[in-house]
């Protein structure tokens, strides 16, 4: 039979009248052509439907990790946009941070100034109504950038006295912090026995 014949029948074919009871699934060979062609149509469609579905997917999943790469850059491009306009104001930051500690450096004190140091500290002491026991240095501590150097001080005095000589040691043009505070009451009066390490700091780079 002509395949224009099959065509033919297969147009005029009434699915109603195909019982697929009667297919032997084990000798396809032996089916009616319009059933082969009704089935490699069949397979067609869902080998393409599946193929396209997977083609999609990979497609779908190449287009997210390029969205993915697209924000990197644009956060990249962002971040080093903002670093070049701002680059003259981190410039100008830097000069007045190397200012800054220019200016620290020139309150730590050398070793040969260490006894006007104490004479300043002394001469706060009395000038807030204290009267000093002792002043003695301590040991040296060495930092990674400075020397620490404290000074054992014990005086007694009023509160308002030692608070006036608190505030003094933080107003002296070197650096001096207080540290470990003892008051001791002395006596029924209304003094006080302070003991307190004062702190006074060299950088650690030598002279200058």
């Amino acid at each position: 039979m002509a395949f224009s014949d099959q065509v033919k029948k297969l147009r005029e074919l009434n699915l109603n009248e195909i019982d697929l009871s009667d297919l032997d699934f084990e000798n396809i060979g032996s089916w009616p052509i319009f059933v082969k062609i009704a089935l490699a149509i069949l397979v067609f469609i869902v080998v393409l439907g599946a193929g396209h579905f997977f083609h999609l997917s990979a497609l779908r999943d190449a287009h997210s990790a390029a969205v993915r790469e697209e924000e990197q850059l644009k956060s990249t491009l962002e971040t080093k946009a903002f670093q070049a306009a701002n680059l003259e104001a981190y410039r100008s930051q830097m000069v007045d941070m190397e200012n800054s500690f220019a200016v620290l450096l020139e309150q730590l004190p050398k070793d040969t100034e260490v006894p006007g140091l104490l004479e300043d500290i002394t001469h706060t002491g009395l000038g807030a109504g204290l009267e000093f026991d002792s002043i003695n240095l301590k040991r040296e501590t060495e930092r990674e950038f400075y020397v620490e150097l404290p000074i054992e001080i014990v005086a007694q005095g009023g509160y308002h006295d030692i608070a006036a000589f608190v505030s003094g040691v933080s107003a002296l043009p070197r650096i001096v912090t207080l540290h470990d505070f003892t008051l001791t009451p002395i006596g029924n009066s209304a003094l006080l026995r302070v003991r307190v390490i004062a702190k006074t700091y060299r950088y650690k780079g030598g002279d200058r």
